[in-house]
Formats: structure tokens, sequence, C-alpha cells
């Protein structure tokens, strides 16, 4: 396995930031009262039916936005998902409850339809970290390796790729490659990377990005915990460094950390992804007690910091206001170069065409909740 240079990214500090994981920050909208919560519920219910509009959330955004989609027909899923929803839907504008690469995702796949947002600026650092001329000029360099990228990228980033894949598919995309012989070139993120590395054995060449909430998560303190609670089941996203994907039960996308928790004959899981999920684990699995994985040792002043700043973005607040002015409104529009869009669906197209092939050859087997299992959800994060 090769490796780059790690680059840090900067991330900006607004003085009333309000959501914080390690080194980054963003705003977010205030706290509705109990109140002013309900009143936004209904009203942005009624704005949704008006506006003949569709919302889409990701399992880490604020649970609100996750009833609401449920509630309105819309759905909450891992970014894939949300964009093949939002693809198949008769609604001819889709809200993107979650980051701008989910926006650009759904644009991609949707380019005839309005993709809108709470707010673009809530971004991802896996994407901030790979811009697409340095990626470019590093695909350059390297023109004998197949280039796989992983959903948490731009566009732009996406067209330059031969392939895109999610967490629960790229292990299975990159044993194929590694088969007939393809060296492969990996972005961005270094620990997703890794993983599939190990588990393959494919020559990969990593680019050194991260998700700033599970770099965060730590082997040590994760190993303390289980001390605490020795029945309990470890479930990893693979994004999380190695000494913690080490310590997993079960490691997985958020799709398939969800069914696990479901499935699993335990009543306690020590959760390593993005704390938000836990609203979908807790409605899924009613009964069953889940502990988010430590970020930090017990002098921080925070045991598990475990949230996108930027999902934190998203709120009642902004997305009723959103529908509210949607007929004027351009500065919540995604749009995507129509030539990048052309370029980036060919690399979604493969992964999906290979799942559906994957999928074909499998022979039904004796337990179908397992075969199901397979295929529920190849979404990224």
């Amino acid at each position: 396995m090769q490796t780059l240079e790690i680059k840090p990214v900067e991330y900006e500090h607004p003085q009333d930031g309000a959501s914080c994981v390690a080194h980054a920050w963003a705003r977010t909208p205030a706290t509705p009262t109990a109140d002013q919560r309900t009143a936004l519920k209904a009203r942005i219910k009624q704005l949704l039916v008006e506006r003949e509009a569709v919302l889409v959330a990701h399992y880490y955004v604020d649970a609100d936005l996750q009833d609401l989609a449920e509630e309105t027909g819309g759905c909450v899923s891992d970014s894939l998902e949300m964009a093949r929803f939002g693809r198949d839907h008769a609604a001819r504008t889709l809200i993107v409850a979650g980051v701008r690469f989910m926006g650009e995702t759904a644009k991609i796949l949707s380019p005839e339809k309005r993709i809108l947002m709470p707010d673009l600026d809530a971004t991802c650092s896996l994407d901030l970290g790979c811009p697409v001329d340095e990626f470019t000029a590093f695909c350059d360099q390297h023109p004998d390796r197949t280039v796989v990228v992983y959903a948490n990228t731009s566009a732009a980033v996406k067209a330059r790729a031969d392939w895109m894949v999610t967490s629960s598919i790229g292990l299975d995309i990159v044993k194929h490659l590694h088969a007939q012989g393809k060296k492969i070139l990996w972005a961005p993120d270094k620990h997703l990377g890794g993983y599939i590395q190990k588990e393959t054995g494919a020559d990969m060449l990593l680019w050194q990005g991260s998700c700033l909430v599970h770099d965060e998560f730590k082997g040590v303190e994760l190993d303390l915990l289980k001390e605490q609670y020795p029945d309990a089941k470890v479930l990893v996203h693979p994004e999380s460094p190695a000494n913690v994907v080490a310590l997993a039960d079960v490691v997985g996308s958020t799709t398939q950390i969800i069914n696990a928790a479901v499935e699993m004959d335990a009543d306690t899981f020590i959760v390593a992804t993005d704390n938000g999920i836990l609203h979908k684990m807790q409605a899924a699995a009613p009964g069953k007690k889940f502990i988010v994985a430590p970020t930090a040792g017990n002098s921080a002043t925070c045991k598990s910091c475990a949230h996108c700043p930027w999902m934190a973005m998203n709120g009642l607040q902004n997305l009723a206001d959103l529908l509210e002015n949607m007929d004027t409104v351009t500065s919540n529009e995604i749009f995507v170069d129509a030539e990048i869009g052309q370029q980036a669906v060919v690399a979604i197209n493969r992964m999906l065409d290979f799942a559906a092939a994957k999928k074909a050859k499998v022979q039904p087997g004796p337990d179908l909740g397992q075969e199901a299992q397979l295929f529920s959800g190849i979404g990224p994060a």
C-alpha cells in the first residue's frame, strides 16, 4: 500500500459557531422552543404539499427532519439512496437535508429536477480535503491506475474517476478490480481505503483524507468502554481509524449498522459513527441500548463529540424559510455543470450496474432475510 503525505485542511471558525468537532465549526440554526417546533413542523408539511416538493434526509441530520421526511412521503437514508429516491420520485423539486456533495449527487442523477438544500455551506471534510485540481494532477501522475473515489466527493472529482463506490460495496468492487490485475488510485478517505486494502490485498495508492467525525474515535478509549459493557456489540463505520475497526463486531455502512442492531442477538451496542444515526437505530430496535463510541478521554469536556457540525446546519427554521421562499431563492439551489454531470454519472452507474449484476448472481438461500441484508442500501456514510 502506498500513501501520500497528509495535508491538513483549515476550517472556518465563525464567531457564533454552535456546533463543533475536532477543529471544525459551523453556524447552526437556533433551537426552536416546543411551540415553535410544533408550528414549524406543521408549516413545513403544508409547504411541501403546496410546493409539490419531496424531502430526503440523511441519517445524521436532526431527528425532526428525519421524521418529517418519512411523515411526508420522502425518505431517510444514506446519500446514494437519497439521490436514487429523488430520481425515481414524481416530484420535480427535491429538498436535500444533508451536506453539499449529497445535493450534487442528487443533481447528477436527476439533472432535470430542481435540487435545493437548507444551507449550501453545509459541506464535508472529505470533500474539502480533495480539491479537484490537486486530485486531477495526482491522477495524471499515475495514469496506469484505475481511479476509484468514495461518494463523499464533489461532482468534479467523481467526473475524474473511473468508479464511484460506497462504504458497503467498495470492498467488493476493489476485490473485483484486484482480481483483474488492476492497480487502484483511491480517494479520499484514508481509513476506508486502508481497510479495503487490508481486506483485499489490492495495490492501492491512497489519498490522505479523513472524516472529521470518524477520525476522532479512539481505540484505547473504546477498549476501556468495552470493559464497562462486556456484553455490548461494537458497530463501526469503516471511515474510523484501524485500531477502532479492529475492535468491531460489525464493520459497515450506515444502513448495515442499523440492520446489525436490529438483527443481532444483543441488547447493548457501542456505535462508532455520527450520533445522528441513533434516532433511526432506536426507532428500528426499540428496547435496545446504544452508546456512542468515545472520541476523547475522561479529562475531556466532551467524552464523545461524534456529530458532524455541517450536518447540524440543517434545521427546522432554515428548512421552513427555504420552502417559504423557494420560488425566488437561488442561493440554496444546487447546480452541476452539464458536462461534469455527464462524466460523473458514468462512474456512479458503473457501481450501480455492478451492484445489480452481483444481486442477480446470488441464488436465494433458506434465510431470505439474510439475503435481503446483502443488498439493503449501498450508501456511503
